[in-house]
C-alpha cells in the first residue's frame, strides 16, 4: 500500500525558500516516478517537475531554475527545493508517484497522492 505524505509548507516572503518533503512508503523509489503538483482554488492542477527512478527529470517552465527536484532512496523521501519564490507560487502542493518510467514527462498519469502541503508567498 503505498503512502504520501508531504511537509514542509508554510508562508514566507517573495524571493525566499522553502524546501518540501514527501515521505513515502509502500514501494522503491528506483521503480516510480514521483512528481510534484500544485493547485490554487478554481483553477486547474498543474505539474511542477518530476524525477524517474533513472534520475530523470523535468520542470515545468514558470518553475526552471528557481525549483530543484530530488530524491533520497535511502530515505524514502521525495523533496522540492523552491528558491527566488514568487506571489504566483502560492498553491497547495502535492507529491504524487506511479509504478514505471515518467513517459510522458509532467503529463504522466499518478495514481497516487499525499493530502497536500500549502505554500503561501507574500
Amino acid at each position: 500500500h503505498v503512502q504520501l505524505v508531504e511537509s514542509g509548507g508554510g508562508s514566507v516572503q517573495a524571493g525566499g525558500s522553502l524546501r518540501l518533503s514527501c515521505a513515502a512508503s509502500g514501494y522503491t523509489y528506483s521503480s516510480y516516478c514521483m512528481g510534484w503538483f500544485r493547485q490554487t482554488p478554481g483553477k486547474v492542477r498543474e505539474g511542477v517537475a518530476v524525477i524517474g527512478g533513472d534520475g530523470y527529470t523535468t520542470y515545468a517552465e514558470s518553475v526552471k531554475g528557481r525549483f530543484t527536484i530530488s530524491q533520497d532512496a535511502a530515505k524514502n523521501t521525495l523533496y522540492l527545493q523552491m528558491n527566488s519564490l514568487k506571489p504566483e507560487d502560492t498553491a497547495m502542493y502535492n507529491c504524487a508517484a506511479v509504478a514505471g518510467r515518467c513517459d510522458y514527462g509532467l503529463s504522466t498519469f499518478f495514481r497516487y497522492w499525499g493530502q497536500g502541503t500549502q505554500v503561501t508567498v507574500s
